[in-house]
């Protein structure tokens, strides 16, 4: 009796899929409103280099760096694997653990890199194939973030990323710096 007990209790448990809601690095897949996200890489940007200066294209007017601030971007990838269409967040932030909280810069249109979120048809990724995101090394659309240098010191720097019509959990990375 005991062993077809158990039996039965592990068969059902065989066809739940596990669902992911906190990476303690970067590239778990994070499963939050019918969507996986993954953190591609996070890293700092150096303004006066080739490569980041590509990332800085087309930011808001005013948007400069204080003496004490850094660029820190997330390279994000968002998939759906289910069948239905599901749309991406937008309610992004990063928390530090002293509570500071920092939400992403919204870039203009001429920055190809930049994340931005849509409804993503079954088996659809962000960034969009072919996109110069998607063909970039790194893979991710990019999350740009100004944060004081102090802050740094408060790791770990956690990514929460929030369903996107509410309701529900909001998923969370510990991000690499």
């Amino acid at each position: 009796m005991l062993v077809a007990l158990a039996a039965v209790t592990l068969g059902a448990c065989g066809n739940k899929e596990d669902i992911t809601l906190h990476g303690d690095t970067e590239g778990i897949y994070i499963d939050v409103g019918g969507l996986k996200y993954q953190v591609q890489i996070s890293r700092l940007l150096n303004p006066t280099d080739r490569e980041d200066s590509g990332y800085l294209v087309d930011l808001p007017a005013g948007q400069q760096l204080g003496t004490d601030e850094n660029w820190f971007a997330v390279f994000m990838r968002v998939e759906n694997d289910s069948d239905k269409a599901a749309p991406a967040t937008n309610g992004y932030s990063i928390k530090d653990t002293q509570g500071n909280v920092y939400k992403p810069i919204a870039m203009g249109p001429k920055n190809v890199f930049s994340y931005r979120p849509a409804v993503l048809q079954p088996k659809d990724v962000l960034p969009l194939p072919s996109s110069p995101a998607a063909e970039n090394t790194i893979q991710g659309s990019m999350l740009l973030f100004k944060i004081p240098v102090a802050n740094f010191q408060n790791r770990p720097l956690e990514l929460q990323i929030p369903p996107p019509q509410g309701g529900g959990a909001t998923g969370t990375v510990d991000l690499d710096v």
